[in-house]
């Protein structure tokens, strides 16, 4: 196991320690870099659409597009941040007034990812007067080129790391696009997609176009969308994201969100009257990302489509079904995954740096999940390899900090030309697909590319805490101000804490998850699960160390302060 070291964050010894759940959030707001008003989170503080680059070209060409009337096609991604940008599109086209808006996700099983000439050719007979990526086509250099030839016109939406070439398009719209000044550069693809819906309305209303007949709607209607697709996509929570994030959050509290939204919320159990990012980030992501992962994502964009709530909840009901589905396909896969990494470890090499998986038979829809769960166990960048159904290899990577993965691969492609078929992705996550006969080749190749970026000393897990919570503090009223101090998560992490306890008593729930009761140093006696952390058992034992979250465990009508543990350590 990776060692794992306790760091706390901006905490002042000198400081005294919170009195109240209020002076605790502008504790941890001024940890982060923000002030108390980092909670007037409100849309007037939006970074303006006119700094980002290509928005004239893309509002004028589908300004010409409406008022003729061709029809537009989305082409949209199989993740969650792709179908929310694709309703997105065609909920906020049809309102600003287009007649014949549809969309196309291409199945990642059948076309792989992005606009490929494959994928042209499968619109065209739809004879689209326009094509709009969302969430693609930064790469797809062979598709829009393809396109020209058939005359089609391709607006790209992305927010992906552009490569060395730009594809021809009509318009791109990226904030990461060499020479874009947009501040946020952290926008997931459907912010994108709002920010050109923004522009594209305040083009339309100064050229006249709204009438009685065809009314300016409010794009703030659509912000529950942008807020799921932006949270499940784990872009960094910027403050321009947190505004989008916590706008859509509060629609979908107020009940006015979509029902589709409002239905997987509570097929996951979720109150949507007290939804949060996490509920949006772990419960409602996975169910719509089912789809694209086992089948296709037409389900899930059909589920946020839909306006009929009675249809939403079977839609639901359906992605909730796929989404069971894939976890029992994830069990086995991780399962045989720490098989693949325990026989290293028997055979008395250390592990190595980055780590390359292949089972055969592994699911290519899931092998992204899994590669983060060996990431978060070993704290390695990896890369799960599946085979595909056209006889090549595709992989899912997944990165720690420090280590740029797309670079990474990048660094194994210049030295190693042919080696690689396709790549592309993030600094934390990309894809990457090989000949089968490749992978050994690979395998040394991407070791030695993480090696330079990561050195030669062996990974240390570091946890972030916030310092240690006084147990005053341990209570229902901290729970709520926290759950509504956010909105949290990736680049604004949701407040972690540390300390001593006192084990009273410890058990498994569900096989794989350790349970404690705890007794603070002072304070009433706590509940805390450990969610997969079953091994750690026989550690839980008198005296511990515990980094934990604080939240809130409901049953049967009882609200109660509950720990959520990330890390244990014994202290005896």
């Amino acid at each position: 196991m990776t060692p794992t070291h306790i760091r706390r964050i901006g905490v002042d010894p000198a400081q005294p320690p919170a009195a109240n759940p209020r002076e605790l959030l502008h504790q941890l707001y001024r940890s982060r870099g923000q002030d108390a008003s980092g909670t007037a989170l409100g849309l007037a503080d939006l970074a303006p659409y006119e700094t980002l680059a290509g928005l004239e070209p893309a509002v004028a060409l589908l300004a010409s597009t409406l008022r003729c009337g061709a029809s537009i096609l989305v082409v949209g991604d199989y993740d969650a941040d792709g179908a929310t940008g694709s309703a997105l599109a065609v909920l906020g086209l049809r309102a600003l007034g287009a007649r014949a808006v549809s969309y196309l996700v291409p199945s990642r099983f059948a076309y792989g990812y992005g606009l490929s000439p494959p994928v042209v050719e499968a619109a065209a007979p739809q004879s689209p007067g326009l094509l709009i990526t969302v969430d693609n086509g930064i790469a797809s250099v062979a598709g829009v080129e393809r396109a020209n030839q058939l005359g089609i016109p391709v607006l790209i939406t992305d927010h992906h790391l552009a490569g060395a070439q730009l594809p021809a398009a009509a318009a791109i719209v990226n904030p990461n696009q060499p020479g874009c000044p947009f501040p946020s550069k952290h926008l997931a693809g459907v912010g994108v997609v709002f920010y050109v819906l923004a522009a594209l309305r305040a083009h339309l209303r100064a050229a006249g176009w709204f009438t009685a007949d065809r009314p300016e709607p409010n794009l703030a209607e659509y912000l529950d969308l942008v807020a799921l697709g932006t949270v499940a996509d784990v872009v960094t929570l910027d403050r321009n994201n947190r505004i989008l994030v916590e706008q859509g959050l509060r629609r979908i509290r107020a009940g006015r969100c979509r029902p589709g939204i409002r239905a997987l919320l509570q097929a996951a159990g979720r109150d949507p009257a007290r939804a949060t990012a996490a509920d949006l980030g772990f419960y409602v992501g996975p169910r719509l990302n089912a789809a694209g992962r086992l089948t296709e994502m037409s389900l899930g964009v059909e589920c946020l489509l839909c306006d009929d709530p009675i249809r939403a909840l079977d839609l639901a009901a359906q992605l909730d079904a796929l989404n069971r589905e894939r976890r029992e396909i994830e069990g086995t896969m991780r399962d045989q995954a720490e098989t693949l990494v325990e026989r290293i470890v028997l055979r008395g090499d250390d592990l190595p740096p980055g780590l390359c998986l292949y089972g055969k038979g592994w699911h290519e829809g899931v092998s992204g999940i899994v590669a983060a769960r060996i990431r978060e166990r070993y704290h390695r960048p990896v890369i799960a390899f599946a085979d595909a159904a056209d006889g090549l290899l595709r992989g899912s990577a997944r990165s720690v900090e420090g280590l740029n993965i797309r670079d990474a691969i990048d660094l194994v492609d210049r030295r190693r030309p042919g080696l690689i078929a396709r790549f592309g992705g993030h600094a934390m996550a990309a894809g990457v697909t090989l000949k089968p006969e490749c992978l050994s080749d690979f395998r040394l190749a991407f070791r030695d590319a993480v090696r330079e970026q990561l050195g030669e000393a062996p990974p240390v897990h570091e946890i972030r805490s916030d310092g240690e919570l006084p147990p005053r503090l341990m209570n229902l009223e901290t729970c709520d101000a926290l759950r509504l101090g956010g909105p949290w998560g990736k680049g604004f992490p949701e407040p972690l804490f540390d300390g001593e306890f006192e084990v009273i008593g410890a058990r498994l729930v569900g096989e794989r998850h350790l349970k404690l009761r705890l007794k603070p140093e002072r304070g009433p006696l706590l509940e805390a699960i450990g969610f997969g952390q079953g091994e750690r058992l026989e550690l839980a034992r008198g005296r511990v160390h515990l980094a934990y979250r604080l939240d809130v465990n409901e049953y049967r009508g009882e609200r109660t302060p509950q720990l959520i543990l990330e890390h244990l350590q014994s202290t005896t």
